[in-house]
């Protein structure tokens, strides 16, 4: 009987230690899942109305993006959870990047599991983004698993060289914001190369790409505004509109824009 009482103790305090790992992931504690983690930060008033995912640029980390608080507290302000998901040796392993060493679509797709699991973010809550080669990343998980998202917003980066096919893309391509800046000279918008074997895409060429797949109307363009920037705005995509905000500026991502895009997107402040 006392064996029986044991087992059952056992059992049961490794069900709660279970669950209380499953929930106690936030701020300075990353929540890991299989091949890595991210970083998570909840709006303090409890309006809790989605998640932006976010990828960070080259040499960053997730626990050095969560300190970018200008992008961290305007996503707060739109009701909208912060996660900035940590890449390999402060850079990201998707198809043609000089990095290797991880299955960045399996991991992204935990990330996404995890984030269902723990917090209940379905994909029509889950906005993803990223900054510079994070921004690349983000267009390759658009690319490979868009129906795990409800919108993009990314700043600085597209595609790689070779570029993928439009067929290499689900159907399911979301709806896109995409910041860019004439002035660039990191990720210009013809791309460039990066040592001898490497290159970043043309940036008009990679969203061609994602409009194609989508069945957008490529025959209308709409100028659009959004934080003071001129846009070009191609509707009636699949799953909904193509926007392109060039820029003067440079390699950046700014809260500004970032406001702009997630009122735009449907996650008012």
């Amino acid at each position: 009987m006392l064996s029986r009482l044991f087992g059952v103790l056992v059992f049961f305090v490794a069900i709660t230690s279970s669950v209380f790992a499953m929930t106690t992931c936030g701020g300075e504690v990353a929540c890991s899942v299989r091949g890595g983690d991210y970083h998570i930060e909840l709006p303090s008033d409890g309006d809790l109305r989605g998640v932006y995912v976010f990828f960070h640029g080259y040499k960053s980390s997730a626990k050095l993006q969560m300190r970018q608080r200008r992008l961290v507290d305007m996503t707060l302000a739109h009701h909208l959870a912060y996660v900035a998901v940590d890449g390999i040796g402060g850079s990201w392993s998707f198809p043609n990047s000089a990095q290797s060493g991880r299955d960045e679509k399996a991991f992204i797709a935990d990330v996404f599991q995890d984030l269902h699991n723990r917090y209940g973010f379905s994909p029509d809550k889950t906005v993803i983004g990223g900054f510079s080669i994070g921004a690349s990343m983000a267009w390759y998980t658009a690319c490979q698993q868009g129906e795990r998202t409800r919108a993009m917003v990314t700043f600085s980066g597209v595609f790689w060289n070779p570029l993928p096919k439009a067929a290499d893309c689900v159907a399911a391509i979301p709806p896109i914001i995409h910041f860019h800046g004439t002035a660039d000279q990191t990720f210009p918008l013809s791309g460039r190369a990066i040592g001898a074997r490497f290159r970043q895409g043309n940036a008009f060429e990679s969203i061609a790409i994602m409009r194609s797949r989508g069945k957008c109307d490529v025959t209308i363009v709409r100028k659009v505004t959004l934080d003071g920037i001129q846009c070009d705005d191609v509707p009636r995509c699949i799953r909904g509109d193509s926007v392109m905000c060039i820029h003067n500026g440079g390699h950046e991502a700014r809260a500004d824009m970032l406001d702009a895009a997630l009122t735009a997107i449907g996650f008012p402040r």
